[in-house]
């Protein structure tokens, strides 16, 4: 039996097809297409969207726009590659209305409009808010890091730049040195050998990288920052356990209901701590909520970010790290002293009160110090307890937020499990299955344009397999 035979390629068809018989009803390009048409680009930041009377005609800002939604959505994030899919991809043809821009047209559209693409997120977390798609009870918080388009060899701490300049010293000694000797040496043998030669231009080399590392240091003190980073300006040295050397924490606001992003910023902030209520802060606000639950891990524990977080009407959840001298040494911990607010006293763990004894300041805060110093004396357990003479257990002033935190951690112990497996998603999804663990763009600016495109991506996928693209449609035509 013969295969099944293709049309020739030369035949003339009498009735041509139209190319919208080539996408299906529910494609998602459908969607992209009836979305952006829904925008107002003006309002939202775009240049160019009103066509100047004069000049060249330029391609429209909603066409650009669908082009990089598409992309995003299809982990195709490169300029170039979006030009080579408008030449062969179908549904691109179909995007684009056979329009071809040009990969330099491309990138320059996602560069010149970085700050216009949080509103196009922001407006299809409004739509997914609409469907009903959030439970508004409970945000997951979370910062991953991903790799900026800088080598770690092209970072620069103030500790490393010292460093190396205390290097160059030494070894411009040795160097000199070794030239001197050099020159005595062939001046007895009447030669000239290469060595003298060698050293020289490594003399010269050492001098003239030291005189750039002096240079930078001096850019440091005038700019306050810590590091430097020469390829692009805004990236920063991250946490060795990251696995990134030079990157931008992302931080994200998730809604527990269906693991879909509300909030995102990208930061160059080394740490999390004190992004707690930045972050989720706005998300509460998109939402439309009076109050919401907050989990985030132990890397946002910061007692003035806490507080903040509870003013701002949100209740969190964050465990207390177990940090400090006392743990390092293998003592007793802070927690397993108990505070009663009544007396106004710290209870030990060998059953002793420890009272008010002296006060001082920390961050702004008052701190004070608790001690008992002739129970210690006495005390059976001191050695597990402290080193020196008697056990000193600090307290803020506002403390009791804490507290309070505390107790609610042990009435729902499970919400921090519930935090993982919700905001490990997105982060995974992102950085395995769509790609994305590096930007492609340098600056700050620009990499938050990207940012905004993946998180609409991550979440048009989540909507497309949690709604379907039907009522999908009908809420845009709502």
């Amino acid at each position: 039996m013969a295969h099944i035979a293709g049309h020739d390629r030369s035949q003339t068809l009498l009735l041509p097809e139209s190319l919208d018989d080539y996408v299906g009803g529910d494609n998602p390009v459908r969607f992209i297409d009836a979305f952006v048409n829904r925008l107002d680009l003006t309002a939202a930041g775009f240049v160019g969207v009103e066509a100047k009377p004069t000049g060249r005609p330029g391609y429209a800002p909603a066409d650009l726009l669908k082009l990089y939604i598409y992309g995003y959505l299809n982990r195709v994030r490169s300029s170039r590659r979006l030009e080579a899919e408008a030449h062969r991809n179908i549904e691109v043809i179909w995007l684009l209305r056979h329009l071809t821009p040009d990969f330099k047209t491309i990138a320059d559209f996602r560069r010149t409009n970085c700050k216009a693409f949080r509103s196009v997120f922001r407006e299809f977390v409004l739509l997914c808010r609409e469907l009903d798609l959030f439970g508004r009870e409970l945000l997951a918080v979370d910062g991953t890091r991903i790799k900026a388009v800088n080598n770690k060899d092209r970072n620069f701490t103030r500790a490393s730049l010292t460093k190396f300049i205390e290097l160059a010293d030494a070894k411009l000694d040795d160097y000199l040195k070794r030239l001197d000797q050099g020159d005595e040496a062939e001046a007895e043998a009447g030669t000239a050998g290469s060595r003298v030669k060698n050293l020289a231009e490594k003399i010269a080399a050492i001098r003239a990288r030291q005189t750039r590392c002096k240079e930078m240091l001096v850019h440091l003190d005038k700019t306050g920052e810590d590091q430097i980073s020469l390829t692009d300006p805004d990236s920063r040295a991250m946490a060795a356990h990251t696995h990134v050397a030079v990157g931008y924490n992302v931080q994200v606001a998730v809604d527990v209901k269906h693991k879909l992003i509300v909030e995102q910023q990208v930061t160059n902030q080394v740490v999390d701590m004190g992004m707690l209520t930045q972050t989720a802060e706005p998300a509460k606000e998109v939402l439309g909520v009076e109050t919401i639950d907050v989990v985030a891990d132990k890397g946002y524990f910061k007692i003035e970010d806490i507080e903040a977080c509870e003013e701002a009407g949100m209740v969190p959840y964050v465990p207390r790290p177990q940090r400090g001298p006392s743990v390092r040494a293998g003592l007793f911990r802070k927690d397993e002293f108990s505070y009663d607010a009544e007396s106004d006293s710290y209870t030990c763990p060998a059953g002793q009160s420890l009272h008010p004894y002296s006060s001082s300041l920390l961050r702004g805060l008052k701190k004070i110090n608790y001690v008992n110093k002739l129970a210690c004396d006495d005390c059976k357990i001191r050695r597990r307890c402290t080193n020196g003479n008697f056990r000193a257990v600090s307290r803020l002033e506002n403390e009791a937020v804490l507290d309070r935190m505390q107790a609610r951690l042990a009435k729902r112990p499970g919400v921090l499990d519930h935090r993982r497996e919700t905001v490990e998603h997105p982060f995974g999804t992102i950085k395995q299955w769509m790609n994305q663990g590096a930007f492609l763009m340098r600056g700050l600016e620009k990499v938050r344009a990207e940012f905004s495109l993946t998180a609409l991506a991550y979440n048009l996928r989540r909507v497309l397999n949690i709604v379907g693209f039907a009522d999908l449609m009908a809420a845009l035509a709502a």
